[in-house]
């Protein structure tokens, strides 16, 4: 079997969170049969939530368009490291395959700081593949947090 990247779309979103004053994160859920169910960027700002993340946002209407709580055989590509709270809900959806882009050393939670995944305590463990699309995705969260600090 080929791999194919859908880190494309995940990167879209990303741009378009940073066009409404976003952190630059994408991501999208695909079903089992390969196409995209969801696709989300982050939103904290614009609804005033901190779990609005875009890994959250994209499981939650995942799991609306398939009428389940549990995402089982489907892939999520995230454009950064998924943080602590979103690596649990990745979990607790059943996410069959993670892929990210850029590490996130200081806030990650799946190869960094807590390591989800690594603990007994994780209802499940999905595949992890890393540094999709990686440069891409470190090059947008740093022009964003440059201009910010810049404007």
């Amino acid at each position: 079997m080929v791999f194919t990247s859908h880190m494309g779309p995940a990167l879209a979103e990303a741009r378009a969170a940073a066009a409404r004053g976003e952190v630059p994160v994408g991501a999208i859920v695909l079903g089992p049969d390969g196409r995209i169910l969801a696709r989300a960027g982050n939103r904290t700002r614009e609804l005033n939530d901190p779990t609005a993340h875009a890994e959250l946002l994209a499981i939650r209407a995942a799991c609306a368009a398939l009428g389940s709580e549990r995402l089982t055989g489907c892939d999520l590509y995230v454009t950064l490291e998924p943080c602590a709270m979103c690596a649990a809900a990745i979990a607790a959806a059943r996410i069959a395959r993670l892929y990210y882009g850029a590490a996130d050393p200081k806030s990650g939670g799946v190869a960094h700081g807590a390591r989800v995944f690594a603990h007994p305590q994780a209802h499940h463990r999905p595949e992890v593949y890393d540094g999709i699309a990686g440069e891409a995705a470190a090059d947008l969260l740093r022009a964003f947090f440059r201009d910010r600090r810049q404007g």
